[in-house]
């Protein structure tokens, strides 16, 4: 699974900076003898003037600098330090109100850490501690504790203020939460990058990663078919995820048996259980899905409803590949598609022709 895209196909890439083919190729300037990714946004160099690695070792070994740009030996998609820094402490905090100049005190810019979560969460980051407050207060209203109480325990001091935020975030007032459903959301790290997990009581909702343009409206969608509001927290469904996560990734599960729910259209449930059904270590074809599915021709209707999955990895359309035995279509980007097929050790080699 080394060889890469035609030669002209990854010049047209960086051309574009497709940060899409991040981890596929390392483009190297034969005149400057630096590397780099394939989304640097450095000036183009000439096509005449570039050769191509699959890796970064290949390019050090062979007499190139990495690029102080786009710094291509760092991980690849890992959330910058002060993100990760900022996740820790606010989950060490849940209660506490966070404002502006909290984050100043930090050293962070209020609108770059905005700009993050709106990016990356689909919400502002005062949204997203917000949401973590009412969390915990919707668990110890669940518990038994008085509504004004289990306000101030969240750093509200008026009881009319604490009931319209309750309100705004979960869409019902304190005194009828023990009966509304709630997913539970959680950031999880991984050897592929930050990946956005929930869940309620039934089992796993999403995991997507949390790079991903279309999370936001993953998210909204999932909004609306559970008819819940999703906010960060703790749930034992999403502990039991991380547990096989970290197994699979060190090689040591193929099965996952955290339990699903999967909704959906009745054509994109079809597909998604179908998926379920590939063995680890194997492949498919759009052309062999749509037939095993009694929908011969459909190909572009099978991509389109592998595209919509909200439960990457677990609903493995990491494992659906073209006809001819090449990668194509995958949300997370095709860098992250090789790497669990090789991590698979997928029988039906795929290489990177486009």
């Amino acid at each position: 699974m080394s060889a890469l895209p035609a030669p002209e196909v990854m010049y047209q890439a960086l051309v574009n900076r497709d940060v899409g083919y991040e981890g596929i190729f390392f483009v190297a300037v034969k005149t400057t003898r630096i590397f780099c990714r394939p989304g640097c946004t450095a000036r183009t160099p000439k096509f005449e003037n570039v050769e191509f690695f699959s890796r970064s070792t290949d390019a050090l070994y062979s007499g190139y600098r990495p690029c102080k740009i786009c710094r291509p030996l760092d991980p690849a998609n890992k959330p910058p330090a002060w993100i990760a820094d900022l996740m820790k402490q606010v989950e060490s905090e849940p209660s506490r109100r966070w404002r502006d100049r909290d984050l100043r005190a930090l050293e962070l810019e209020p609108a770059r850490v905005r700009r993050y979560f709106q990016t990356h969460f689909g919400m502002t980051f005062q949204a997203y501690s917000r949401s973590l407050r009412m969390g915990q207060a919707l668990k110890t209203i669940r518990e038994g504790k008085g509504v004004f109480m289990s306000g101030l325990d969240v750093g509200f001091d008026s009881d009319s203020g604490f009931r319209d935020a309750f309100e705004k975030v979960l869409g019902v007032p304190p005194s009828r939460s023990s009966k509304s459903q709630v997913l539970i959301a959680q950031w999880l790290e991984s050897p592929l990058g930050a990946l956005l997990a929930a869940a309620s009581d039934e089992g796993l909702c999403l995991l997507e990663f949390v790079d991903r343009r279309m999370l936001p409206a993953q998210i909204e969608t999932l909004k609306r078919r559970f008819e819940a509001a999703v906010i960060p927290g703790e749930h034992p469904i999403l502990e039991q995820l991380k547990r096989e996560l970290s197994e699979y990734f060190a090689g040591s599960r193929r099965e996952f048996d955290v339990p699903l729910v999967i909704r959906g259209t009745a054509f994109q449930e079809k597909v998604w259980r179908h998926l379920l059904s590939i063995p680890y270590g194997s492949t498919q074809s759009y052309g062999e899905m749509a037939a095993a599915l009694g929908s011969e021709g459909a190909q572009r209707a099978v991509g389109k409803a592998n595209g919509d999955n909200r439960i990457s990895i677990l609903i493995s359309c990491h494992r659906v590949i073209k006809a001819d035995g090449t990668l194509c279509g995958y949300g997370g980007g095709l860098w992250r598609k090789k790497f669990l097929l090789e991590l698979e050790g997928s029988e039906r080699q795929a290489s990177f022709g486009f």
